[in-house]
């Protein structure tokens, strides 16, 4: 069989011509770069550091190497149509809800989406139906959506469009998206995935990726486990929805200068996996199920490997130091300041790893040995909020919410009124409170006792939060 990387082939084409630029970019194929930039790209990289010359296509109306290289993205991932994205997944799941949804259509989404989908809302103006996400209270990690959870928003909102979903999420949580995709179309919804962290499921044996569990659309992140420029995405897209608004969307949130080398990072990771995508992710799983087994041995980790009815990536490894008497920051900073060495997050009680096929023995050899080394303090009891089991509307839509004048009140007065911004803590990573939403007391009580135990705060314009940003009335 022969492969090609039609973006990769056109760039080396176009340095060999040996042309004089008398066009952007201003540093002229690198002779007018900064040496500390020199010493960061390589000369034949600053040759083909161009953008918008006829022959290396056109990311926003691609013929030729590019609309080759998206068809064989396409192709390998089981969708109908692939389109390349340079501004992060954040654009590539703004331009799926962009694409698919308008003002005051209704979508179910998790209450601990990414920020992206929530300016994707913004942009569509549609309106989100907050979904529970289970969670286990053991390790303090979030799961993801049930089914029946599902199930029931539907029985409950049957007008809604759309279901987005997270998975696999940050923690490696994977939904049923088989069961799900098939209630969804049952009832003339379209499914979204946010699969920024499943890109490699494609070559992950036992596993199914978005595509072919039944969504109809899904962003993935390329660079997060894969061999892709980070930066650096894909939205593959089946043609159940419509492929051209879809693409108008694109258009309008992409850059209008790509950056050649970043999507020719995407044709060239797209072709490592290609020729031996399955190998390389199969040896990760392998060396992640051993790491796994080595860190169960050290006294007083805990290591999450149960996700109960969801199923769970192995690539990604998250371990509780509770019994170690530190929170996750603290054991995060000694790694890294001390052992050198970095994890994907820490959170009040875990750290995150990521295995991808570019581990091997000795990488997780001195992960290995480094988490030994971590210290033992007094035991500390971590408080978790409680976390709402509602299916519930928003007051306002995102867009709404966005464009509404707001203000300060103190957090006692809050009762009743719309939050204007979100309240997040770290665990368990789940919105307290949701700009759109009505505040209640359970939230607000929430709040203080979650105050009172010294949980960080996300989201919020006063950490301090004795004052909320609220609609104004």
């Amino acid at each position: 069989m022969k492969f090609s990387a039609p973006i990769v082939e056109a760039m080396k084409k176009y340095s060999a011509d040996k042309v004089l630029p008398f066009h952007t970019p201003g540093h002229k194929h690198g002779r007018g770069a900064h040496e500390f930039l020199k010493n960061l790209l390589t000369a034949e990289g600053f040759l083909q550091e161009v953008s918008l010359m006829d022959e290396l296509d056109d990311l926003h109306a691609p013929k030729t190497c590019i609309k080759q290289a998206q068809k064989l993205a396409a192709r390998l991932w089981h969708a109908d149509e692939t389109i390349f994205f340079v501004n992060g997944t954040t654009s590539a799941v703004q331009t799926m809800i962009f694409g698919t949804l308008k003002a005051g259509d209704l979508v179910f989404v998790p209450r601990n989406a990414h920020r992206s989908v929530m300016s994707g809302l913004i942009l569509s103006g549609a309106k989100p139906i907050f979904l529970p996400v289970e969670f286990d209270a053991e390790l303090n990690v979030p799961l993801n959506v049930k089914t029946e959870t599902i199930e029931l928003a539907i029985k409950k909102y049957p007008q809604a469009r759309a279901i987005l979903l997270v998975s696999p999420n940050y923690y490696g949580v994977v939904a049923d998206l088989e069961k799900i995709s098939r209630i969804a179309h049952q009832n003339g919804m379209i499914l979204l995935i946010d699969e920024a962290h499943g890109a490699h499921l494609q070559f992950y044996a036992g596993k199914k990726s978005a595509m072919d569990a039944g969504a109809d659309i899904s962003a993935q992140s390329t660079h997060k486990i894969l061999g892709s420029l980070t930066q650096t995405s894909m939205l593959m897209i089946k043609n159940s929805v419509d492929v051209e608004k879809i693409h108008r969307a694109a258009s309008i949130l992409q850059t209008t200068s790509p950056n050649q080398i970043l999507l020719a990072s995407l044709d060239a990771a797209r072709l490592q996996m290609e020729i031996d995508g399955v190998k390389k992710i199969s040896a990760a799983i392998s060396l992640a199920k051993k790491l796994r087994g080595e860190l169960k041995l050290i006294d007083g980790l805990k290591i999450f490997e149960n996700a109960g009815n969801f199923s769970l990536d192995a690539t990604k490894i998250t371990v509780n130091v509770r019994n170690l008497g530190l929170s996750g920051y603290e054991a995060e900073k000694i790694l890294r300041e001390d052992l050198k060495i970095q994890c994907e997050l820490s959170d009040a009680e875990n750290l995150l790893f990521l295995v991808t096929y570019a581990d091997d023995e000795s990488t997780i050899s001195k992960l290995i040995e480094a988490m030994k080394k971590l210290p033992r303090k007094i035991q500390k009891k971590f408080f978790t909020p409680l976390i709402s089991k509602e299916i519930s509307a928003a007051e306002l839509s995102t867009r709404e919410t966005f464009y509404s004048a707001a203000e300060k009140i103190d957090l006692k007065s809050s009762v009743g009124r719309i939050s204007a911004e979100e309240v997040t803590f770290y665990p368990p990573g789940v919105p307290i409170l949701i700009p759109g939403e009505k505040i209640s007391v359970e939230a607000v009580e929430n709040i203080n006792l979650a105050k009172k135990s010294g949980l960080k705060v996300f989201g919020a314009s006063d950490l301090s939060l004795e004052t909320l940003k609220v609609v104004r009335e």
